[in-house]
């Protein structure tokens, strides 16, 4: 009987089949090692950019508002704009002039036959007279302020009964 014969294994296939297979994994895991290394970094970076862009906005939302305080500047420096805005607001009238001022315009019917507002409220109120002259009322709204903050200090809360 002849001696078995050794069987002689090729160890470079074997070690070729380790490499192939071992060199995309390592490429997979250097990838994935990157991207959790850089998801951080990159995250801090996109919401530093879009700090940067919010406060770009509101710098140019404040270099508009300067703008238009300043043509608002300059028309304060027109006297007629002054004047036009003291009759506006203030409800200042020039020498020898009128001033109409119309009150709950939106409940006047359009069936008053005399035109006015005036004879609209003193229908409403069931009187044709309107006072001339100014009234005193009897209390000083003041005295009553400054008498309820110094009750409010003093005083004691009354006990309320059950």
């Amino acid at each position: 009987m002849a001696a078995p014969r050794k069987r002689v294994v090729d160890t470079s296939d074997w070690g070729r089949s380790i490499r192939d297979k071992a060199v995309p994994i390592a490429i997979f895991g250097v990838l994935v090692f990157g991207a959790f290394s850089l998801a951080q970094p990159l995250q801090v970076w996109f919401q530093q950019r879009q700090a940067i862009a919010d406060l770009q906005a509101g710098l140019q939302q404040a270099k508009d508002n300067v703008k238009k305080m300043q043509v608002e500047r300059l028309r304060w420096e027109d006297p007629v704009y002054i004047r036009a805005q003291a009759r506006d607001r203030l409800y200042y009238v020039m020498p020898g002039e009128v001033s109409y001022l119309v009150m709950d315009a939106a409940g006047v019917s359009q069936s008053d036959v005399s035109g006015t507002l005036g004879a609209k409220l003193a229908e409403r109120k069931n009187t044709a007279e309107f006072s001339q002259s100014i009234l005193q009322t009897k209390n000083n709204w003041m005295d009553n302020v400054l008498e309820s903050v110094v009750r409010s200090g003093i005083e004691e809360p009354s006990k309320a009964k059950k």
